[in-house]
């Protein structure tokens, strides 16, 4: 048992964050067989009169006295409240999370287990820092980029007993997106595809995860960025076969090759980098930018560079050599003349893409 007054789970996301939160709830009350000494407590709130109430509901628990005697355990989940948010920055969610703050700092670990989820969290707020002093604190999925992304990859393959090939990650990541829920299934089903002692490679991926970031033409668009094309004709065969349409495949390719035109203009202007890590400097260049986004600076946007994800990004642009500024233009120029000369030839949609392709792959 902790010698401190409590246990506080944090992160960006809150799948993460609860699953971790269940194996500790399970573990803190399996001792426990009286159903009253244990209570959980939905934290999340969408206003501040919601916060007063989760609170007050939080101090009613902890108070009360086991009715048999032995120790109470309280999970307070889904703690949505001390995020960057218009609740969590309003002064009177402030001042009742001072309430919180005292609450917890009596609290007797002997007598009552306290457990609280929370996610996301403003960790430059004083309370974060508080309980990480104070109580057994954990931050799940601690990065601020795509490093959170691909740790959630390799600690679930490692719980799962599997090993997974750093382009298997890569292209698992660009499949599904930042969906933890998704990738952790994904994870599941290839571990139970590969043999005893295999690898999750990159072709395992490929052939078994869904598109759900990018749909199913998302492998015309892998291909023409990789600057391959023999794939990307091939890609265009395989979609049109399928009965696909033309309008997704450009759709990718402009949301695409739209990021990468900035990934480039902040690499051409010295205030960006492509690491291991991802895109660096990309959070420190987005408050030069912000205003030149409006109102929509704060907004998941594919028009927004600054919206993404650092360590994806760095990956689309470093998945094959990053064309020039001029280039990426050119292919912008070309999306659109294609769209229009699908327009004016329905029919011939797969035709009018694999000109395209041909022109923009085959330019020096």
């Amino acid at each position: 048992m902790s010698d401190k007054p409590f246990t506080f789970i944090c992160g960006p996301d809150d799948f993460l964050v609860d699953r971790l939160g269940k194996e500790r709830y399970a573990a803190l009350t399996k001792d426990i067989d009286d159903e009253f000494s244990q209570e959980v407590l939905s934290g999340f709130a969408n206003n501040v009169s919601e916060v007063e109430t989760a609170i007050n509901h939080f101090r009613d628990s902890v108070q009360t006295v086991s009715m048999f005697g032995g120790r109470r355990v309280v999970w307070l989940k889904d703690v949505n409240f001390l995020a960057d948010s218009v609740t969590g920055r309003a002064d009177s969610t402030l001042k009742l999370v001072e309430d919180l703050k005292e609450l917890l700092a009596a609290i007797n670990p002997a007598d009552t287990a306290v457990l609280i989820t929370a996610a996301p969290i403003d960790r430059r707020r004083a309370f974060p820092k508080w309980c990480e002093k104070t109580g057994d604190f954990t931050l799940v999925g601690g990065g601020d980029d795509g490093d959170a992304l691909a740790g959630v990859v390799i600690a679930e393959a490692k719980a799962l007993e599997v090993s997974i090939t750093p382009d298997a990650t890569r292209l698992l990541l660009a499949k599904i997106g930042s969906n933890t829920r998704l990738i952790v299934e994904e994870l599941r089903k290839l571990a139970n595809f590969v043999d005893d002692g295999e690898s999750i490679e990159d072709k395992h991926v490929a052939e078994l995860t869904p598109n759900v970031a990018e749909g199913d033409f998302f492998e015309s668009a892998e291909a023409f960025f990789s600057g391959d094309l023999k794939w990307t004709l091939a890609a265009l065969e395989r979609h049109f076969f399928a009965g696909g349409d033309s309008r997704p495949i450009i759709s990718a390719l402009q949301n695409r090759n739209r990021i990468l035109i900035q990934v480039r203009a902040l690499i051409d202007s010295g205030e960006a980098t492509l690491g291991p890590r991802g895109l660096n400097g990309l959070k420190q260049a987005a408050p030069a930018y912000a205003e030149k986004f409006g109102e929509a600076a704060n907004e998941k946007s594919a028009y927004n560079l600054f919206s993404q994800n650092a360590w994806y990004v760095g990956k689309l642009a470093s998945g094959a050599k990053l064309p020039t500024l001029r280039r990426l233009i050119d292919n912008q120029k070309e999306f659109v003349a294609a769209f229009e000369e699908i327009i004016q030839r329905p029919r011939e949609q797969e035709e009018v893409l694999r000109e395209m392709v041909t022109r923009c792959l085959s330019t020096g």
